[in-house]
């Protein structure tokens, strides 16, 4: 019997392993996440299947996500990722993982874990919805946009209030798993 599953990953076998392992499902390491928001960062104006086949191009071109190698990187560490083949060669989303970093390491250096501070938002426990169809997902939300203010004020970029509602969903702060979907009641 085949699993039913949210209808946005179907028909690909890499985006239906990220659907069945991964999305939804809460993260609460701060790496992880920071690491998250960066990529639903660049994958703005864009479908998040093209940057799922090209994370680990983005690790390796990124030093692995590190925040702390990566708010070191100069204007040489710039145009090494516009000539790096498989990821998106977007200067402006390059330069804001580089400012990401950064106002992450500020956020550590203020005493706040940026897992910890992600989930004080929703009371350390996910949002649960119930949605029927995929039409009723939204695209954002008043809670995004808050967190959205918040960040930009704190010195991130690249988080406007949909960035930030599909890093939600993605790590797990919102479930928007479909009711009807096999993962619905177990993230």
């Amino acid at each position: 019997m085949e699993l039913e599953r949210c209808p946005w990953c179907l028909g690909d076998k890499e985006y239906m392993r990220y659907h069945d392992e991964e999305w939804g499902t809460p993260q609460r390491d701060s790496v992880k996440l920071f690491e998250a928001l960066v990529l639903d960062g660049m994958q703005a104006g864009l479908s998040w299947v093209t940057i799922l086949r090209r994370r680990d191009d983005y690790r390796k071109a990124f030093d692995n996500m590190n925040p702390e190698i990566v708010a070191n990187y100069t204007e040489k560490d710039i145009e090494r990722l516009m000539t790096t083949d498989r990821i998106i060669r977007n200067r402006l989303k390059i330069e804001a993982a580089i400012k990401n970093s950064r106002a992450y390491l500020a956020m550590r250096d203020q005493g706040h874990d940026f897992a910890a501070w992600l989930w004080d938002w929703v009371d350390g426990k996910p949002i649960v919805n119930h949605y029927k169809t995929q039409k009723e997902i939204p695209s954002s939300t008043p809670l995004s946009a808050q967190i959205s203010k918040i960040l930009v004020k704190r010195g991130f970029s690249f988080t406007g209030p949909t960035i930030v509602y599909a890093f939600m969903q993605a790590a797990g702060l919102v479930n928007d798993h479909l009711v009807s979907c096999f993962r619905h009641d177990i993230v």
